[in-house]
C-alpha cells in the first residue's frame, strides 16, 4: 500500500492527486489545479478568463520535460485519467476501512533554551518557529506569534507555488534557448541563400562579357578575313602578272639568239608589244599604306574597371532595375554612342586610319556603324595603274 501510495503523488503539490486527474500526452499525470498553475507559470501573458486560462499554449512536463501543447480550452482540454481516479478512491477506501495503523511517533524538534519545551508556535516578527516559554517568559514574549499548523500550509502552498514559477521560468528560459537556436539556423540558410544569388548575380555579369567579347571578336575577325581574301587575292594576280613577264623575258632571250635577220625581225613586233603591255601594272590594285593595320579596334574599359571596383550591397533591387533601364536608354540616343556592356568605348575605324568611326552595343548604332564600315570599304582604293 505505501508503494501504491507513492504512485499517486502529484510531482507538483507532493500530495496525492485530488480529483479531476488529467494525463498528459508523455501518459504522466498531474492535478488538474496543478497543470493549471504550472501552465499559467509558464504563459503569464496570454489571456485568462475566471482565473483559468481557456486558450492555446504549451508547457513542460515538470517529470519528463516533454512539451505539452494544448488547444483552445487550454487545461480543460485534456482528457481526465478515470483510471487513476478510481484507484484513488479504493485506496481511500481501503485505508479507512483498514485498521488504524500505528502511529509512528515523530520526532519533534525542541526548543535550544528551553529542552523540554517543544516547538509550536511560530513568531511572525522573526519567522522563527519556537516554544510557548519563549513567548511568555523568553526573547518572543512582545513578538507577535502564530499557531505553527497555520504558518506550515501557508509556507507549503508559498513553496508550490514557488516551484511551479521555477517549472515555468525554465520553461521559459528552455523557448528562449529554443529561439536562438533556430535564429542561428535562419542565420546560416539566409547567409547560403544569399550567397547563392550573389555567384548567380556574377555569373550573370560573366556572361554579359562573355557574349559581349565574342560579338566584338566576331567584328575584328570578319575585317580580318575580308582583308586577308583581298591581299590573297592581290597576290594571285601579281604571280599571274610575274608568270606572264617571265615567259615574255625568255621568249626575248630566245628572239635574241635567232640569227637570220628577217625571222627575228618578223618576231620582234609582237613581242615588243607583249613587252611593253606586260611592263604597266595600271590594272592591278595598290594596297595603300596602313591598310593592314588594325588598331583601330581599341577597348578602353577604365570607366567600367572603376565601376567594377565599386560593387558592393549597397544598392536594393529596385535600384538596381532603374540603373539598368537608365544604361538601355542611354544605349538609344543614336550612332553616337559609345557602349558595351552597360559603357565600355569601343572606337573603330575603316581602312583609312584617318576617319575614325563608333560601334556601339546598341542595335541601330551598330548597324549604323557596320554599314558605314562597309562602305569605306568599298570606297577605298584600291591599287590602280600609275
Amino acid at each position: 500500500m505505501e508503494n501504491l501510495e507513492k504512485q499517486l503523488i502529484c510531482p507538483i503539490c507532493l500530495e496525492m492527486f485530488t480529483k479531476p486527474v488529467v494525463i498528459l500526452p508523455c501518459q504522466h499525470n498531474l492535478c488538474r489545479k496543478c497543470a493549471n498553475d504550472v501552465f499559467q507559470a509558464s504563459n503569464p501573458y496570454l489571456p485568462t478568463r475566471s482565473g483559468s486560462l481557456t486558450s492555446g499554449g504549451r508547457f513542460r512536463c515538470p517529470s519528463c520535460r516533454h512539451e505539452v501543447v494544448l488547444d483552445r480550452h487550454g487545461v480543460y482540454g485534456l482528457q481526465r485519467n478515470l483510471l487513476v481516479e478510481n484507484i484513488i478512491d479504493m485506496f481511500k477506501q481501503e485505508s479507512s476501512s483498514s485498521k488504524p495503523a500505528p502511529e509512528r511517533k515523530e520526532e519533534t524538534p525542541m526548543c535550544d533554551v528551553h529542552e523540554d519545551e517543544k516547538i509550536n508556535i511560530y513568531c511572525v516578527t522573526h519567522g522563527v518557529p519556537t516554544c510557548s516559554m519563549c513567548k511568555v517568559f523568553g526573547a518572543h514574549k512582545d513578538c507577535e506569534v502564530a499557531p505553527i499548523s497555520s504558518i506550515y500550509e501557508t509556507k507549503k502552498t508559498e513553496l508550490s507555488d514557488g516551484i511551479a514559477m521555477m517549472v515555468g521560468n525554465n520553461d521559459r528560459m528552455q523557448g528562449i534557448i529554443s529561439q536562438l537556436e533556430e535564429a542561428c539556423r535562419a542565420i546560416e540558410e539566409n547567409g547560403r541563400r544569399q550567397k547563392t544569388l550573389v555567384c548567380e548575380k556574377f555569373d550573370h555579369l560573366y556572361s554579359i562579357l562573355e557574349d559581349k567579347k565574342r560579338q566584338m571578336s566576331q567584328k575584328v575577325t570578319a575585317e580580318q578575313e575580308e582583308k586577308v581574301n583581298y591581299i590573297q587575292g592581290l597576290t594571285r594576280k601579281y604571280g599571274d602578272h610575274l608568270e606572264e613577264s617571265c615567259k615574255i623575258v625568255e621568249l626575248g632571250i630566245q628572239t635574241m639568239e635567232e640569227p637570220e635577220m628577217a625571222l627575228f625581225l618578223q618576231n620582234t613586233k609582237p613581242l615588243l608589244k607583249k613587252i611593253a603591255e606586260a611592263s604597266t601594272t595600271t590594272h592591278l590594285d595598290k594596297v595603300e599604306r596602313g591598310y593592314e593595320n588594325m588598331d583601330h579596334y581599341s577597348v578602353n574599359f577604365k570607366k567600367e574597371g572603376k565601376a567594377l571596383r565599386t560593387i558592393d550591397f549597397a544598392l536594393d533591387d529596385d535600384d538596381e532595375d532603374e540603373e539598368d533601364e537608365d544604361a538601355e536608354g542611354g544605349t538609344e540616343e543614336g550612332e553616337g554612342a559609345q557602349t558595351v556592356s552597360g559603357g565600355a568605348a569601343v572606337t573603330a575605324t575603316s581602312s583609312q586610319p584617318s576617319a575614325p568611326q563608333q560601334i556601339s552595343s546598341s542595335p541601330s548604332a551598330a548597324k549604323s556603324a557596320a554599314s558605314t564600315l562597309s562602305d569605306n570599304r568599298q570606297t577605298t582604293p584600291k591599287p590602280g595603274a600609275e
